[in-house]
């Protein structure tokens, strides 16, 4: 008989990889890869995946639906898992984040942010979120075009439940390292213009499995990696 454990052995060697490749990318960049923290990425694997990576001392796990997390978070309950919203957010799926979620990632519109504060005062609670910034010019792409982020941020102070803490972007898919790492850098200086108007932003969420070196490159303070740690994606999974 197969040892459960044994069938996620994988696990450990691709997070120690990762986590020795984004040291490796933060050295390169001169800083300290004690600034930069990875958010494993789970979307489309199984609860008993988490649970294997959870093992890895993971605690904080990113997903795109939020079906996803209204599952996993059931399956998982007795673990006290941190989930992560990192996908597109429609207003009808407020009432699940603002229950189940410690964090957004994808705040990208007043609208949403209502939504979020409304149920999040019903629930009594408050959750860290980022602005989604879109740098790339892809339609696939979403997020707050760069323009309108310091009227976004000004408004956002209206919102207590609402705890913003820095900015988000996906980059454009490019073959072109200097235009994929635009996008990184045009979200850098966005976040440093705004500090510059009294907007406190520690962090930069940026960079995924097949680009963050050239994110850290430019500053990020978090990568969002799925594929290099759990493999590739189950598509056909809701």
């Amino acid at each position: 008989m197969t040892n459960a454990s044994s069938d996620y052995a994988y696990l450990a060697a691709n997070w120690a990889s990762v986590r020795e490749r984004v040291d490796d990318a933060c050295r390169v960049a001169g800083r300290d890869p004690s600034e930069v923290s990875i958010l494993p990425v789970s979307k489309t694997f199984g609860p008993e995946v988490v649970r294997a990576a959870m093992a890895l001392g993971l605690t904080r796990f990113g997903e795109n639906k939020v079906q996803e997390v209204r599952s996993k978070a059931e399956a998982l309950a007795d673990e006290g898992i941190a989930w992560v919203v990192i996908g597109h957010l429609q207003t009808n799926k407020a009432k699940d984040v603002a229950r189940l979620a410690s964090e957004v990632q994808s705040l990208d519109r007043i609208e949403l942010a209502e939504a979020l504060h409304k149920r999040l005062q019903i629930e009594g609670r408050a959750i860290d979120v980022l602005i989604e910034v879109k740098t790339s010019p892809e339609e696939s792409k979403h997020g707050l075009p760069p323009a309108e982020l310091p009227a976004f941020l000004d408004a956002l102070r209206a919102y207590d439940t609402l705890r913003v803490r820095g900015l988000m972007t996906l980059a454009v898919q490019s073959d072109d390292a200097e235009t994929v790492r635009a996008c990184f850098r045009q979200l850098r200086q966005l976040r440093d213009a705004a500090e510059k108007q009294g907007h406190e932003l520690p962090r930069l969420s940026m960079g995924m499995s097949g680009d963050f070196p050239l994110a850290i490159a430019e500053g990020a303070t978090e990568v969002r990696v799925g594929t290099a740690i759990f493999g590739r994606r189950h598509v056909t999974q809701v």
